[in-house]
């Protein structure tokens, strides 16, 4: 998840240089919802709720 998180960046930073304004926003906005995503599965890890074999 986190190597997705980084290619949406680089995509929304590679975007917002080369002027695609739109398509900045749409990587930048998954990141965000990703980078949210993988904070909650670390916190349910971190209290113990989910446990990974």
């Amino acid at each position: 998840m986190l190597q997705w998180i980084l290619v949406l960046l680089a995509i929304a930073a590679i975007a917002a240089i080369l002027g695609f304004g739109r398509l900045s926003g749409v990587a930048l906005s998954g990141a965000k919802i990703l980078i949210v995503i993988a904070l909650i599965f670390f916190l349910l890890m971190l209290f113990g709720i989910v446990a990974i074999a």
